[in-house]
């Protein structure tokens, strides 16, 4: 295992800037370099990595200006795999999936289960100095690591996206307190979390899924993976969709209440439509981030006895359970992930900034 003098990585090097006064954003600017090998303290290790995925939150910090606590020079990405090289000895060697966010386990937060939302927590890309995923090696503290053991002949790298793609929905099914036989909506099927949350609804024991998007390729392609129903939402309003959704329900014996809705794109749109799909003793989890204030009727709440949740990242602890999931075939990573060189890194942001992708994108190293 070598040891490398230097981090090569892809550095967002100037911010993104916003004007006051109309509104118009320009972009980050990336560019390679390096930078020092900090010294590893007790604890932390040092991974090589494999693959890091393309999230829309990176496209986020870099596009529209959302705030990174660390400040640029910072390399971005969050969704990492990859083999530890230095550090912590009893991980030596092995292959590791990177939480998306690692709690301080100290916290009052942490002590009662909601360590997902640690106030302290640390976030690759985002909150440990100027260190990410887009780059050649990474420190981070091994307490939160994940193994990644009989992987059989899935990449490695494939396997980044459990970091935040799959798990977040896992932990969203927790918040929804997802239970064998529930009902559920994904608003939002298609996108890169949206198609897991699909998958793993179902892979933990849903009913029946119903997803929501408007591409549909990705809507048909969801039928194969998790949904059971599909609506395209392209040019229809929120009202358009819940009578469409109710016509399915009424045509296959389904209840119109008890439905566990999941919004994951973030979108005024969506948001809409996961509202007007909130009935009676249902429950609305809030997946996706959006800066847009949608208008409800906030005293519906009590008249359906329903309850809408917000839900962020996924506990460490969950990560063995989702790649169980995956390895098992019970969640499909195979069909729903693309790799390209990590030299692509600014022509993918440029493109998946522009239209989602098929597929969510790994860049692989390649320095």
């Amino acid at each position: 295992m070598a040891i490398p003098d230097k981090i090569q990585t892809w550095q967002m090097v100037q911010p993104t800037k916003r004007d006051r006064e109309t509104g118009e954003v320009t972009p980050g600017k990336l560019e390679k370099t390096e930078i020092p090998v900090p010294a590893l303290e007790a604890g932390e290790v040092l991974v090589e990595v494999a693959g890091c995925g393309v999230c829309h939150t990176d496209l986020g910090y870099f596009y529209d200006g959302v705030p990174t606590v660390s400040k640029p020079p910072l390399t971005l990405g969050h969704e990492i795999s990859g083999t530890v090289v230095d550090g912590d000895e009893k991980w030596l060697g092995k292959e590791v999936i990177i939480p998306a966010v690692m709690p301080c386990r100290k916290c009052i937060l942490c002590k009662t289960g909601r360590g997902n939302r640690c106030l302290d927590q640390k976030m690759p890309g985002n909150s440990i100095g100027p260190y990410g995923g887009f780059s050649s090696h990474i420190p981070v503290p091994s307490i939160d690591l994940c193994e990644v053991e009989n992987r059989g002949d899935t990449p490695l790298s494939h396997l980044a996206v459990v970091a935040d793609a799959a798990t977040t929905p896992y932990q969203a099914a927790k918040r929804a307190d997802l239970q064998p036989g529930d009902n559920v909506i994904v608003v939002g099927i298609t996108g890169g979390v949206g198609q897991y949350m699909g998958q793993v609804a179902k892979a933990l024991g849903a009913k029946t899924v119903v997803g929501i998007a408007r591409n549909q390729e990705k809507l048909d392609r969801a039928l194969n993976f998790g949904a059971d129903f599909v609506i395209n939402s392209s040019d229809k309003d929120a009202r358009s969709v819940s009578k469409e959704f109710k016509g399915i329900c009424k045509g296959n014996g389904l209840p119109n209440f008890g439905w566990k809705i999941f919004e994951v794109t973030g979108a005024k749109g969506g948001q809409e439509i996961a509202l007007s799909l909130l009935g009676f003793t249902g429950k609305l989890v809030v997946v996706g981030f959006g800066m847009a204030k949608t208008e409800y009727a906030i005293g519906r709440l009590m008249a359906f006895d329903a309850e809408i949740i917000g839900t962020w990242g996924c506990l460490p602890e969950y990560y063995p359970i989702v790649l169980d999931m995956v390895l098992s075939g019970k969640v499909n990573m195979e069909e729903f992930v693309e790799i390209r060189p990590m030299s692509s890194i600014a022509e993918t942001f440029a493109e998946a900034h522009k239209t989602p992708p098929m597929r969510r994108i790994v860049l692989t190293p390649d320095f």
